[in-house]
């Protein structure tokens, strides 16, 4: 593939499986941030662990776009389950992302919403959600849903407030950086697209689930990637 595509993760678990299959690796840091250009299953990428948070991925993401002229965006890593369906190891692939802590609602606006902004709630591409859908897990107990990431500056672990998520934003999981890469893809006209798999339910056992399960929630996120990769560059084969 010539387009290059820009693959993020924010902790090195989520970044680390990517940079051991890459080839012809160059390396490059920006504003604290190492970027790897190189080459993954037939195309062309940039990896990057932009640091958690939304600051750091917004950051992330314009490097990218500025400096690497990326014409795709995949967020990869891990994530705490909202929808009480979900369970520790099933992956969410982002419809749309919003920001659940922007709260300027003492000033006339719903809880969520971004002041003065033409949108608060960022969809993903069409077509690379339906890269991601074709996905089937070895694991058949694995769920691989569709819907929508919640973001903030927030590690959530509070069965009380993981309902009020859902409730008020109908989220399917929570972490902290994908809708501040979606929003930043949203104004460059950027198609982008969150995967995440649960390494806990956001509850009062997340802090012990988190430890225990990132690794093994990152691989499947990193698993996930890499079929869209192999199944998008069959399809620019064929074209």
């Amino acid at each position: 593939m010539s387009k290059l595509i820009g693959i993020m993760g924010a902790m090195t678990e989520e970044i680390e499986l990517f940079l051991e299959a890459m080839t012809d690796v160059k390396k490059n840091v920006r504003a604290g941030i190492t970027f790897y250009q190189g080459r993954l299953y037939g195309s062309d990428v940039v990896l990057c662990q932009s640091g958690v948070g939304k600051v750091n991925a917004s950051v992330c993401t314009q490097i990218l776009i500025d400096d690497y002229q990326v014409k795709y965006i995949i967020f990869t890593g891990v994530a705490g389950g909202v929808a009480p369906e979900l369970n520790i190891g099933d992956i969410v692939i982002s419809t749309e992302c919003q920001q659940h802590d922007i709260d300027a609602s003492p000033v006339g606006f719903k809880k969520g919403e971004i002041p003065f902004a033409e949108t608060s709630v960022f969809a993903a591409d069409p077509y690379l959600i339906k890269l991601a859908e074709s996905y089937r897990p070895e694991d058949e107990t694995i769920q691989v849903v569709k819907g929508k990431v919640l973001s903030g500056d927030q590690f959530i672990a509070d069965p009380e407030q993981v309902a009020e998520l859902y409730k008020t934003f109908n989220g399917s999981c929570v972490e902290m950086e994908g809708a501040a890469v979606a929003q930043v893809c949203h104004l460059n006209q950027i198609p982008f697209v969150i995967i995440r798999s649960l390494s806990d339910k956001a509850d009062r056992e997340a802090k012990v689930n988190f430890t225990e399960f990132t690794k093994v929630a990152a691989k499947r996120s990193y698993e996930l990637v890499n079929h869209m990769l192999k199944q998008w560059q069959a399809a620019v084969s064929k074209a």
